[in-house]
């Protein structure tokens, strides 16, 4: 899990058409703004089927099962050939 630190406005880039855009910091929360392609499905976790667990320690690298699971779990809008 790469992990970073954004001031309000700042953005973070994903891909080439994908930007997250910190809104507004408080002190239990953030709003973020997702600026995504249309084919592209955005979904809080909690909406997802099964989601990751996030009681697990953070890691450097997501080996190759972790990540067949969190694409199976999450993303079954477009398919994902290279994370297959």
């Amino acid at each position: 899990m790469l992990v970073l630190t954004r001031k309000r406005s700042e953005m973070i880039q994903i891909g080439e058409n994908i930007y997250i855009k910190v809104i507004r910091t408080g002190r239990s929360s953030v709003k973020i703004g997702v600026q995504a392609p249309e084919d592209v499905r955005v979904l809080r976790t909690e909406l997802c089927e099964q989601p990751p667990s996030l009681k697990q320690p953070v890691r450097r690298a997501v080996d190759e099962a972790d990540q067949a699971a969190m694409v199976s779990t999450c993303s079954d809008q477009f398919p994902h050939p290279h994370l297959a």
